[in-house]
């Protein structure tokens, strides 16, 4: 385990099975199903292959749980099934080896910002139990819940005219919030 100012790290590998795909439009279909807390250095190695189905170590990346994320991670703690996520991307990878592991994150609030672009696929993936309680563990010691404050209103009064403007009975040269009414209004 790394230990960084304000966060923590452990190296994770990144379980992705090949299974034959279930359209004609696409021949295989890869899915990250597994991590494995602690893995050492990998690229696509083969882990199982039975029956057309084949599961990979596709990569191993840091897991990095900051301090500054400590809200997110008690949210997935909250779930039913409390997971990790898995961002890949489809880009400078081959056919046997379709997909480039980006990173791994414990926070569903940074999973949500990768899925947004639509560039990286996301997967969730269960975090084993020993993680788990590597990641609560964390919660515990960083988190603090902030209390919510209700802001008083201010006495002041902001819902006045202002000196006329858009007022019809008052003339005025030029007025930004009303449409020229007249020949006279037009020529100045």
């Amino acid at each position: 385990m790394f230990v960084y100012p304000q966060s923590e790290s452990i190296p994770v590998g990144i379980v992705i099975r090949k299974s034959p795909g279930v359209t004609r439009w696409a021949k295989w279909a890869w899915q990250a199903i597994g991590v494995l807390p602690g893995a050492g250095p990998a690229d696509w190695k083969i882990l199982r292959h039975e029956e057309g189905v084949t599961e990979y170590h596709a990569a191993t990346r840091d897991l990095t749980l900051y301090v500054s994320d400590a809200e997110a991670y008690v949210h997935e703690l909250g779930t039913r099934q409390p997971s990790v996520y898995v961002v890949m991307r489809r880009d400078g990878v081959t056919d046997d080896t379709p997909l480039n592991v980006v990173l791994i994150t414990a926070s569903p609030y940074e999973a949500q910002d990768y899925e947004d672009s639509g560039e990286e696929v996301v997967e969730k993936v269960p975090m084993p139990v020993g993680m788990l309680a590597w990641v609560r563990d964390f919660v515990e010691r960083h988190y603090e819940e902030e209390v919510f404050v209700k802001r008083r209103r201010d006495k002041n009064r902001v819902d006045g005219k202002e000196d006329g403007i858009g007022d019809p009975r008052i003339a005025q040269p030029s007025d930004v919030y009303r449409a020229p009414t007249g020949k006279k209004e037009a020529a100045q």
